[in-house]
Formats: C-alpha cells, sequence, structure tokens
C-alpha cells in the first residue's frame, strides 16, 4: 500500500547504502518480491526517491544495518517506517506501516 503512494503522497529518502540495502532484501524469500515487484520498486525509489544525506549517531542499535535508515530520516527529517519497530530508539519519527497509514490518512 505505502509503495502506491510514491510519488504522489510520499517521497522516499534514499542513501546509495540504503538503495543497496533494498537491492538485497527484495530479493530475500520472506518477503516473496516477484522479479517483476522487485524491478517496479526499485525503479520508482530510482526515479522518484530524493538523495539525502545521512548523520552519523553513536549510539548502540540492535542491529546495527538499521542504522543507515535511522541517520538518514534523522538527518533529513523525515518519517522512518519500518516493520521492525523495535529495533529503533523511541522516537516520533519512527513508525510502522500501519501507525503510519492510520496517523496520515
Amino acid at each position: 500500500m505505502i509503495v502506491k503512494l510514491i510519488p504522489t503522497r510520499i517521497i522516499p529518502c534514499l542513501t546509495d547504502e540504503i538503495y543497496m540495502e533494498y537491492t538485497d532484501v527484495l530479493d530475500r524469500p520472506k518477503f516473496d518480491f516477484s522479479a517483476h515487484k522487485k524491478v517496479v520498486l526499485l525503479s520508482k525509489l530510482k526515479a522518484y526517491g530524493e538523495i539525502v544525506s545521512q548523520s552519523n549517531s553513536n549510539f548502540s542499535m540492535i542491529d546495527e544495518s538499521d542504522r543507515i535508515f535511522y541517520d538518514a530520516a534523522l538527518a533529513s527529517g523525515s518519517i522512518l517506517i519500518t516493520g521492525n519497530i523495535k529495533h529503533f530508539p523511541s522516537e516520533p519519527f519512527i513508525m510502522t506501516p500501519v501507525d503510519f497509514l492510520s496517523s496520515f490518512f
């Protein structure tokens, strides 16, 4: 659902590291992305994503690979939408997809 909001209602924030992470993650069997869906999503990210800088936070993270998302959201003032909310500090700009959709639409 959230992907369908690109670019009319939301603009994804990207760094090169985030884009590469998405290319890797979308291949994982648990997400069940077809090759076509992966191409569509990555194309939307490339076409409509805004390249942002990222800060370098220094607190301990449960999963260090999530830091790139947190740092980019923190530096750009964006909302971080994640299904792994427990991996991040409790911050008002970090939301689950359900919370994001119910808060903004």
